[in-house]
């Protein structure tokens, strides 16, 4: 087991208030996994890469891995509706193909690498809490020899996940903590669990689009005119300016709604026979920040994600 040295404290419930645990960890330490707390779990995953795992008591549950900051998992009712590819390897050496990665500071080519390189550095648990049952954890990554090779600023990501009964909420707030200004593109570049040939997703009618199906490097602009987007064949496409809210139908039986504060785009993807070991059986749904954050020296910003089950 892996386990964190803690400090914890409890507050007792009141008439306006509900019970709260909650712990700070000071870093990551090959232990017994007595200093975990109710509802979240820290562990070995595949490859021996630390993981958390949340449960809620409603049944619910679900697992990221600290490499990457990358949430793996959310089941409701047993049922997991995230998806992680067959090819993914997890050994700490290239970033996790599925779940919840981190595209940042980069989202797609650019400068640096593909997607930044949040999704291929080790993060660590700065706290966690269980409110009325449910648990949350917060992860931390900051600059480092590897993030300065390529990108020499001084940050702070932190990244909570919280989950409850049917709802998996994310919250990832980065803070510029360099002496000049940096700007940043992001997305969670979200896997979900699908029938490709079923699924669809409502709401994004009437949005800007920039279709990179034709050439990735010269997107065609356009307008979204259908009520339901399926996935018929190759889909890579950013929808600028979207709704605070969306639907996504996996084909699987299960309606999920996607909501979101400040993630001002969603881009929707499915690789088609260029993966046709698994294209099937997935579709992306990204919230994401197209267009530069600009943070001068101590700006935050922060953006949330809430998935549910209807």
């Amino acid at each position: 087991m892996v386990a964190l040295p803690i400090a914890s404290s409890f507050s007792l419930t009141t008439s306006t208030t509900r019970p709260r645990r909650v712990s700070r960890f000071s870093g990551v330490a090959m232990a017994s996994s007595t200093a975990n707390v109710d509802n979240v779990t820290v562990t070995k995953g595949l490859g021996d890469l630390p993981k958390v795992i949340l449960t809620s008591v409603h049944g619910s549950e679900a697992e990221l891995y600290l490499y990457g900051g990358c949430v793996t998992s959310w089941k409701v009712a047993s049922k997991d509706l995230l998806f992680v590819r067959p090819d993914a390897v997890f050994t700490g050496q290239k970033p996790i193909s599925g779940g919840i990665p981190h595209c940042f500071p980069q989202f797609g080519p650019g400068a640096i690498q593909q997607h930044g390189f949040a999704r291929n550095m080790n993060w660590s648990v700065a706290s966690s809490e269980t409110v009325d049952g449910n648990p949350s954890v917060t992860l931390e990554l900051k600059d480092g020899p590897y993030s300065r090779s390529m990108w020499d600023y001084s940050f702070q990501a932190l990244f909570k996940v919280t989950l409850d009964n049917n709802t998996l909420s994310t919250e990832l707030k980065v803070t510029n903590n360099d002496e000049k200004p940096f700007s940043f593109t992001t997305a969670l570049h979200t896997y979900f669990r699908a029938l490709v040939t079923g699924a669809s997703v409502k709401g994004l009618k009437g949005c800007k689009t920039l279709n990179k199906v034709p050439d990735p490097k010269n997107p065609v602009e356009g307008h979204e005119e259908r009520d339901v987007i399926t996935f018929p064949g190759f889909v890579d496409c950013i929808y600028l300016e979207t709704p605070e809210e969306i639907q996504l139908d996996n084909g699987l039986g299960d309606i999920i709604t996607i909501k979101n504060t400040n993630w001002s785009d969603t881009v929707l993807w499915n690789p088609h026979l260029t993966m046709e070991s698994c294209y099937t059986d997935f579709v992306c749904v990204e919230n994401a920040k197209i267009g530069e954050v600009k943070l001068d020296p101590n700006q935050s910003w922060t953006a949330l994600q809430h998935l549910a089950l209807s």
